[in-house]
């Protein structure tokens, strides 16, 4: 599955550099009893969740966002590269793992491809997401672009979340 791309090669690219070696970032992006500390939306409360870490296998997740909604979600594992590399389809779903709309716009992709890259250098890890729509509709693909800002915002914030974590696990 090297070089996986979403529909029309237009991905959404996030970079963050982290003070962590590679081996402990994999390791909290590859076990749910360090997922559920930092993955999801700044100020969403994790309620539960399953992994199968492994090609075919699913993260599967559930979050509650501050004002008491109850939102799922999951990745479905394609490619498992230790330590570099993790190739998945991300979608929300139901509490069961049903894939679903999104809970904001019913013209959101059902299936994001999203590629994660992990370079260490000098005991610090580049971390590179890579996604776009994957099956997408010319209308999924073009919601999918409007939300780029939201999108760079709300990453930011999980990704502070993760480097919070990090910092915590080096202690």
């Amino acid at each position: 599955m090297t070089g996986a791309k979403s529909d029309d090669g237009a991905d959404f690219v996030v970079t963050r550099r982290f003070d962590a070696p590679r081996e402990l970032v994999w390791k909290v992006y590859s076990e749910i009893a360090h997922l559920k500390h930092w993955w999801g939306p700044k100020g969403f409360t994790w309620i539960g969740g399953t992994l199968d870490f492994r090609p075919g296998g699913m993260f599967h997740y559930g979050m509650r966002s501050p004002d008491g909604h109850e939102m799922w979600g999951k990745f479905v594992y394609r490619e498992i590269a230790h330590p570099e590399k993790i190739v998945f389809i991300n979608s929300f779903s139901d509490k069961d793992g049903g894939t679903t709309r999104a809970p904001f716009a019913p013209d959101w992709p059902l299936d994001v491809l999203n590629t994660v890259t992990l370079v260490e250098h000098n005991g610090r890890t580049s971390l590179t997401m890579r996604g776009g729509p994957f099956n997408a509709t010319a209308a999924e693909r073009a919601r999918f672009d409007a939300m780029r800002p939201s999108m760079d915002q709300g990453f930011a914030g999980t990704f502070d979340q993760l480097a919070e974590y990090l910092a915590a696990q080096s202690k």
